[in-house]
């Protein structure tokens, strides 16, 4: 399985995954940590996670799929949502926690 195709199945079978730089229990930037603080903050203290850092093919391939160009990047049911200054602003208005309704955390 290629790179795209493996992001597409990550992101179809998960309801939410954050591609960042660590884990959500250590992130490894500034942005990644505030990323995984925006998701606590909406009750969702677990979701799918790829640490970019461990999965270089991963990190390049995430950016060519959603045609974005940094890290973090959100996916909410299977749709880009943006990075970490776009769930700032979408947590902000209240829009994310919308978008996360009725999405349990993983077992």
């Amino acid at each position: 399985m290629d790179v795209q195709e493996i992001i597409k199945e990550q992101v179809a079978n998960n309801p939410v995954v954050l591609y960042m730089k660590g884990t959500p229990r250590a992130p490894m930037c500034g942005f990644s940590a505030t990323a995984v603080q925006i998701l606590q903050a909406c009750n969702l203290p677990l979701f799918f996670s790829v640490n970019v850092l461990e999965e270089p093919a991963i990190r390049d391939g995430v950016k060519i799929f959603s045609d974005w160009p940094t890290i973090p990047q959100l996916y909410i049911r299977g749709e880009f949502v943006g990075g970490c200054d776009i769930m700032r602003e979408m947590y902000q208005s209240g829009e994310l926690q919308k978008l996360l309704e009725g999405i349990a955390a993983p077992d």
